[in-house]
């Protein structure tokens, strides 16, 4: 069944960023801060070490580790998220695809992937420099910790940065660890992985520390054409010199999915568990090998001072079979049915950081220079031989898509007990160029290049009301640049670099409110997002989407959550309200050839922007019965209403979903064993679990699971 997946190399450099951790011991709790992560952190300055989110001015939440994995599959980032306000993140079922994610309406209208949004693993990006990534790769089973950042301070990432998602994995420590895990579940769902982290050498003279992380995950999925299998292993070394230390990290990762693509609203009624004809009659699919290698090298000079270095560099291969009807791949220009992409990418950073007393306060300042590349070699093939389907037939597409960056950068941050003060400024530069090598009769040259570029600066400040009370503020700019695969079609569907399609320019604004008692801590934030040149859908029809600039949206939303705790009873929550909108009318096409072709349909001002829910829920109530190291656990998440395209003209309807959890630990000596039973959507309710975000096709629709059992077995031992 698999096709021949290489494994390549893909390591990816970082940039920079902000403060402070807002760190949660079950799911947004704060909690006391965590050890600097060094030179591998893309952090240009963080609050961290010096009282962590209660003393900065961003909006951060943290997940820890524990959190991630208890009671979970450990296969889905959506699986441990779903308590971070401003997030969305959902699971489409479809392996070939990924999750869909977006913070603060940012990264909505990705069909696949993850756009506008900064993935990073262990410092190392899993975003390439356009803006696209996947969180495939992510090793949740070695996770000490995720950060969840929104708001302003986001765009210190740099270009495509509406928000982030860290991912940090464990430290070796003595005593050495180890742990092995196996879950299973419906649809033939299994997952093995295995952990073991320590250090060398005595405790006094450490030598290096380790910590590798890695599973193997399959599933023969819910509807046919939806069968997955995914390996994943990571690991990261470390070792102390004298003023500093050095760390390696290196990251594989391969899968192979099918593709069940999305249903129409006919057969959505019909038959929600159904698979579309032409996925089976292509055999649609898709498979992904890719390696990444980060080393990063971090000395104090004295005084304060600290020099920090990272560079990396790596591969990727993408070979994916559409489902492009054979007529679409006639005309001259076409791309074909089938993607063959072998991506090399690398870069650095190079950051000065110097941190001190100042004026009765702590200064910290830091200022660098980061730089990252990726170099597409992009085929295209038919994906048809004769009457024969779903195999590689001609070459219809040879080309070679390059971007690079080189984004200086500095920030500073004065905090003192009762007042924090944030400012730093980005500039970033993005360049790309398209080498077509596939010219002909009737195929004309259609290479291009553009630069993008903006200038970003960020402030904010916290203010500490009361003891047990503070307020925060944000404003800054935001600049989210178009992929190169947004850019590979002009107007009308026509093959060639679209020059003329712009990068997407943004204000954000948040005002917060933070509080913590004894039982209880609790946090609410209003903001508000004006973005011009907004990226949108043109046109998608015959395998080719082109996109084009609509003018001006506006993002405006609440966050809340909390975490309350009184004895064995816990209780987490978050809510999410977002009106997210065009404020200007714009055309867009629903037909080929168009805009060619009349009449266009105009888009009004007032739409909603599609992608989105209003409103989104998450309540998690737990036990600690006292009985046999037991845990129930219940879980209530609601999604509102989404529409699934621009012109609004048919949404998923929203739904609300409980599951039901039994943990059970037991402590024996050295030896921890840790079992769980998870009944996930207990009413069995039908639901749609995402939608795809302006479908040519109009199949639009990713229907959700039914009810799903879950059974896990862990056991961890200490040497």
């Amino acid at each position: 069944m698999n096709d021949p997946i290489r494994f390549v190399r893909q390591p990816v450099a970082l940039a920079a960023l902000v403060c402070c951790a807002w760190h949660a011991h079950a799911q947004i709790e704060l909690a006391p801060a965590a050890a600097d992560p060094g030179a591998l952190s893309p952090v240009v300055v963080t609050g961290e070490r010096s009282g962590g989110v209660w003393r900065g001015a961003a909006s951060i939440d943290v997940v820890d580790g524990e959190s991630l994995r208890d009671g979970q599959a450990q296969i889905n980032l959506s699986e441990g998220l779903a308590g971070v306000p401003g997030l969305v993140i959902r699971n489409r079922q479809n392996y070939a695809q990924d999750l869909q994610i977006s913070v603060r309406g940012y990264g909505a209208r990705a069909t696949f992937g993850v756009r506008g949004v900064r993935l990073f693993v262990d410092g190392i990006p899993a975003s390439a420099p356009d803006g696209s990534g996947q969180v495939a790769n992510f090793p949740l089973g070695g996770a000490d910790r995720i950060e969840v950042v929104r708001g302003p301070m986001a765009a210190l990432y740099g270009a495509s940065s509406g928000g982030a998602l860290l991912l940090y994995t464990e430290e070796g420590q003595h005593p050495a660890q180890w742990r092995s895990g196996v879950v299973a579940g419906s649809d033939g769902l299994l997952r093995v992985s295995t952990q073991a982290t320590g250090k060398t050498g005595a405790p006094k003279e450490p030598g290096w520390s380790y910590a590798l992380d890695v599973s193997r995950f399959a599933t023969d999925g819910a509807r046919p054409q939806s069968e997955a299998d995914r390996t994943n292993a990571n690991l990261k070394l470390s070792r102390p010199h004298e003023g500093g230390r050095t760390v390696l990290v290196l990251n594989q990762h391969s899968s192979f999915a099918l593709d069940p693509q999305g249903l129409s609203r006919a057969e959505l009624n019909a038959n929600p568990m159904q698979t579309t004809a032409s996925a089976i009659n292509f055999n649609t699919r898709k498979s992904v090998a890719q390696t990444q290698l980060g080393l990063a090298f971090e000395q104090a000079l004295g005084g304060g001072h600290k020099l920090e270095l990272m560079g990396y560099g790596g591969q990727r291969q993408v070979v994916q079979y559409q489902s492009i009807a054979t007529g679409a791949q006639v005309p001259p220009g076409s791309s074909g049915g089938v993607i063959d992409l072998d991506r090399d990418y690398w870069g650095w950073n190079a950051r000065w950081r110097h941190e001190g007393d100042w004026q009765g306060g702590r200064l910290s300042v830091s200022a660098g220079l980061a730089s990252d590349h990726q170099s597409d070699q992009r085929k295209g093939y038919e994906n048809f031989i004769g009457s024969t389907l779903g195999v590689q037939g001609k070459l219809r597409r040879d080309e070679v898509n390059r971007a690079s960056t080189l984004d200086p950068y500095v920030q500073a941050e004065w905090r003192s007990k009762d007042l924090t003060l944030m400012g730093g400024v980005r500039q970033t530069r993005t360049e790309y160029e398209s080498s077509d090598r596939f010219v002909g009769t009737g195929n004309a040259d259609d290479s291009g290049r553009k630069t993008f570029q903006a200038t970003l600066p960020v402030v904010g400040m916290r203010w500490q009301w009361t003891p047990a009370v503070q307020a925060f503020a944000s404003v800054g700019k935001g600049y989210e640049i178009p992929t190169l695969n947004e850019v590979a079609y002009r107007s009308g569907g026509v093959s060639g670099f679209n020059a003329q399609l712009n990068a997407a320019r943004s204000t954000s604004a948040e005002l917060g409110l933070r509080g913590r008692a004894e039982r209880f801590r609790w946090n609410a934030t209003a903001f508000d997002i004006r973005t011009n040149d907004e990226i949108v859908v043109q046109n998608n029809t015959g395998g080719r989407t082109t996109f084009q600039n609509a003018g001006r949206t506006q993002r405006q939303g609440l966050e809340l959550s909390g975490d309350w705790r009184y004895g064995p009873i816990s209780l987490v929550s978050a809510l999410t309200w977002m009106q997210a909108e065009y404020l200007d009318a714009f055309m867009t096409c629903t037909t080929t050839g168009c805009p060619n072709v009349n009449p266009q349909v105009q888009v009004p001002a007032g739409q909603r922007i599609p992608g989105l829910p209003m409103q989104q829920v998450f309540v998690q109530a737990a036990w600690d019965t006292g009985w046999a190291g037991s845990r129930v656990v219940f879980e209530t998440r609601h999604v509102g209403r989404v529409m699934v395209n621009d012109l609004n003209s048919d949404s998923a309807v929203g739904h609300t979903l409980f599951n039901l959890g039994l943990h059970f630990k037991q402590d024996r000596g050295d030896w921890t064993l840790r079992e769980f039973v998870r009944l996930d959507n207990l009413t069995d309710r039908r639901h749609l679990g995402s939608v795809i975000v302006n479908d040519g096709n109009n199949r639009f629709f990713e229907p959700g699971l039914g009810r799903k059992l879950l059974v896990g077995l862990e056991a961890q031992r200490r040497f």
